[in-house]
Parts: C-alpha cells; structure tokens; sequence
C-alpha cells in the first residue's frame, strides 16, 4: 500500500509543479489554489509513505517521478524543447526509480 500511495504522491508532486508554474508567481488563482491542494496531498502521501518505507528510498523515489512526470508534461506540451537527449536522461531517472522499487 505504501508504494501505491507512494507513486500517487510522485504524481501529484507533478502536478504541484506544473501549477507552481502556471500560477505566475501566485497572482493566477485556478493554478495557484491546484497547487496548494496538490502540494498537501503530496507532502501528506510521501509522509504516509516514509512510514514504512526508508526515508531515502521514499524521497528519492518521490523526486524521480515528480521531475520525470514534470518536464514529459512540459515536453509533451511544448513548454519545454525536446531532445533526444533530454528523454535519455529523464528515461535514466525513470530507470533509477524502478531501480530502487526491485531492490527495496
């Protein structure tokens, strides 16, 4: 159950970004309101999470898939330039974070 909550967690890390992002410093409210929601929701599951699962893992875990999700939404939506690159490297993190789910 801690992995599941834990990857909903990531997600929604992902979400609190992009939001972050759209909310223009706070003076936008619809992303900014999405951010508040998405960062207690997120911050509430890792928590949760860090109860059973080694707080290393967990965060490390956490910040994969929130970055990973984060810059394919912005790459997927043109706010971000794509490169062959760049998916390595997010393919990389994707990588690491299934990495750790076989060794834990």
């Amino acid at each position: 159950m801690a992995w599941i909550v834990l990857v909903l967690s990531g997600v929604l890390e992902a979400v609190w970004a992009t939001a972050l992002g759209r909310s223009e410093g706070f003076s936008k409210i619809s992303p900014s309101v999405v951010f508040v929601i998405a960062l207690v929701l997120s911050m509430a599951g890792l928590a949760f999470a860090m109860r059973t699962l080694p707080t290393g893992t967990a965060y490390a875990v956490w910040v994969g898939i929130g970055a990973s999700l984060t810059v394919g939404f912005a790459m997927v939506t043109g706010a971000e330039n794509t490169s062959f690159v760049k998916i390595l490297l997010v393919a990389a993190i994707v990588a690491c974070v299934v990495g750790l789910k076989v060794l834990h």
